[in-house]
């Protein structure tokens, strides 16, 4: 089984080595403080397919990024295929080793297959729920199933369309879509029975390393409908895996608009509230962050003058779009960031955040006050 290495991620930081406080060591693995993500919001549109990832990915390997993030859903699977063309290419060309990258990819949400079905209902009753996969009632609505059958089979899906044999870190997608159908206690039974799964799909080398992704859950408050304490899912994993499970990563949304993370005492650890970034460090829970430009929502106005001068007092950056990628990348706690693009001018110009160091801890703060 092919997947990331330490030594391998390793040497390729060491590639890039005029590039400033830009990699970040966690669980042995090195990684960029930058991810490319390869989400596109309403998949059903022709537009979405008419751009594709392949020289994005190209060039965001090419310019010192090693993690890639995808889910079987995003773009009914196009975009892990795309991905797959990518990789092909660079390890043709020994531009990069499989071993050098940490590839991402999830499963909860239902991935119809494209061209969109002109029946999805039909679609899923003939190849979820005819094939055990799960039962009707497992669904919600109509899109969102957690049966470790159907769990395992996405994984397996993603590593056909990747063309690679193990996957890095395995997310379970927005586990919080069933909270209200559930309810807490069930939700998490659920839970502990992928997670069960997953550490059978880690034995098998599936998977290295299995986490949780999320929209709302880790950043609404303790009273929120969709909210979902870290520590329960620790103890989850502790349960079924042991002390040497393989939960190693969550991922959850972060910018200037959503800074909940940092700033919310949304979790509790051993009783004692704090912010998902601080449970995440005391429980040893590698958080990577999504949604860094927020679909480009963040950009309606121009940033006040005072943000940019904390984020880059030498005004080096030229941007927003950058000044909000060095925002999430000077962040305490998060290992790296995602951001979405297809466009490698656009890529290589948000790498441009390398040639400055990340914002000390006390001016970063600072920001939370202009």
């Amino acid at each position: 089984m092919s997947y990331a290495t330490p030594q391998s991620t390793y040497n390729f930081a060491k590639k890039f080595s005029s590039y400033k406080d830009f990699y970040v060591k966690h669980n042995d693995l090195v990684f960029s403080r930058l991810g490319l993500g390869t989400f596109n919001k309403e998949p059903y549109k022709e537009e979405n397919y008419v751009f594709h990832y392949i020289e994005g990915v190209k060039e965001a390997i090419k310019n010192g990024i090693n993690l890639i993030d995808t889910a079987s859903n995003y773009r009914y699977g196009q975009s892990e295929k795309e991905i797959a063309i990518a990789l092909k290419e660079l390890f043709n060309e020994n531009k990069v080793t499989r071993e050098e990258l940490i590839i991402c990819s999830k499963a909860g949400f239902i991935q119809l297959d494209y061209p969109f079905p002109k029946n999805p209902y039909m679609w899923i009753e003939e190849n979820i729920i005819n094939t055990n996969l799960a039962r009707k009632e497992d669904i919600e609505l109509d899109q969102h199933c957690m049966t470790p059958d159907f769990i395992e089979w996405s994984c397996k899906k993603s590593l056909k369309n990747l063309q690679i044999d193990s996957i890095d870190i395995f997310f379970l997608h927005n586990p919080e879509m069933q909270l209200m159908s559930l309810g807490y206690k069930n939700l998490l039974k659920q839970v502990e029975k992928v997670f069960k799964r997953f550490e059978k799909m880690a034995d098998c080398g599936l998977i290295k390393y299995y986490g949780v992704a999320v929209w709302n859950a880790f950043i609404n408050s303790e009273d929120s409908k969709e909210h979902i304490n870290l520590e329960d899912l620790v103890n989850i994993a502790i349960k079924v895996g042991g002390e040497n499970h393989r939960f190693k990563y969550i991922q959850t949304p972060f910018n200037l608009a959503k800074t909940s993370i940092y700033t919310l005492q949304s979790q509790k650890v051993k009783n004692e509230k704090c912010t998902l970034l601080q449970a995440a460090h005391r429980l040893n829970i590698g958080l990577i962050s999504s949604s860094s430009l927020l679909q480009m929502n963040l950009f309606k106005r121009s940033f006040k003058a005072e943000m940019g001068y904390l984020l880059d007092s030498q005004m080096i950056l030229e941007n927003d779009i950058q000044l909000a990628l060095q925002f999430v990348r000077s962040t305490p706690g998060i290992i790296s960031s995602l951001f979405a693009s297809k466009v490698p001018v656009h890529i290589k110009k948000n790498l441009e955040i390398t040639k400055i160091k990340s914002v000390p801890r006390k001016k970063y703060d600072l920001m939370y006050k202009v």
